[in-house]
């Protein structure tokens, strides 16, 4: 007698689990994988701006291939089709993760409970990320629209995009969001996928990358604003002496 003789179709069917749910959970960890490494790699090339103008300025200019042009000055194309490869990330990336989404006011309620009568720590990282997922379903897109449509920067024109353009309203919402969204998600990748058993240790690393990275993060908004509020219209980009 085997399984499929004491359990109906429909029960086995369920119990053996769905294919397609399997490759999601590797989408989904592929493009949280790549997601959360580029993001690790794009706060500290913006943080170059606290070393001064020149140092964001040579960062950009080796980004955008600027060893390859006679001018030495970088392509801006180069930030706009990278720009739209990482949009088509993210939007495969949510398309994927949305099937976890509580989607009834029950699935909420449940969670609640289960929230409050299950000190797991694991299910309170989920749960923040579930929810700095939301926020960035509408903040993260708008950003990336910005870069493919206004691809150039630099020290000024980031300024200017910052400061003039009020997009640090933008940015203060968005930093904490992306941040504490990417790490769980690397640390849950991590787990999931047995990179490591230590889950108290990792937990103190995320913990730690969190905080570390907020704060480069402040600190090179703090800059642009300061950059900024110096500049006068029509803002030039910025040329090293």
């Amino acid at each position: 007698m085997t399984i499929k003789t004491l359990l109906p179709t429909s029960s086995f069917a369920g119990l053996t689990g769905n294919p397609w749910s399997a490759k999601a959970d590797k989408i989904q960890s592929a493009t949280g994988l790549l997601l959360g490494c580029f993001l690790l790699a794009h706060l500290h090339f913006e943080s170059s701006i606290l070393l001064g103008k020149d140092a964001f300025y040579q960062v950009v200019q080796i980004l955008e291939g600027g060893m390859f042009s006679e001018s030495g000055h970088g392509f801006p194309l180069v930030t706009k089709i990278f720009s739209v490869f990482i949009l088509l990330v993210v939007i495969l990336h949510a398309a994927v993760a949305l099937r976890r989404f509580p989607a009834q006011l029950g699935q909420w309620r449940a969670l609640r409970r289960h929230m409050n009568g299950i000190n797991h720590k694991d299910s309170h990282a989920w749960f923040w990320q579930l929810v700095t997922g939301f926020i960035l379903f509408f903040l993260a897109p708008v950003h990336i629209f910005t870069m493919i449509t206004n691809p150039e920067i630099g020290p000024h024109l980031s300024a200017e995009r910052v400061y003039l353009d009020n997009a640090w309203l933008l940015y203060a919402l968005l930093l904490p969001a992306v941040v504490i969204h990417a790490m769980i998600g690397l640390y849950r990748v991590a787990i999931k996928w047995g990179f490591t058993a230590n889950r108290t240790g990792l937990r103190k690393v995320i913990k730690f990358m969190i905080i570390y990275l907020i704060t480069i993060g402040v600190l090179s908004l703090v800059s642009y604003l300061f950059i900024g509020a110096e500049l006068t219209t029509p803002v030039q980009p910025y040329v090293p002496n």
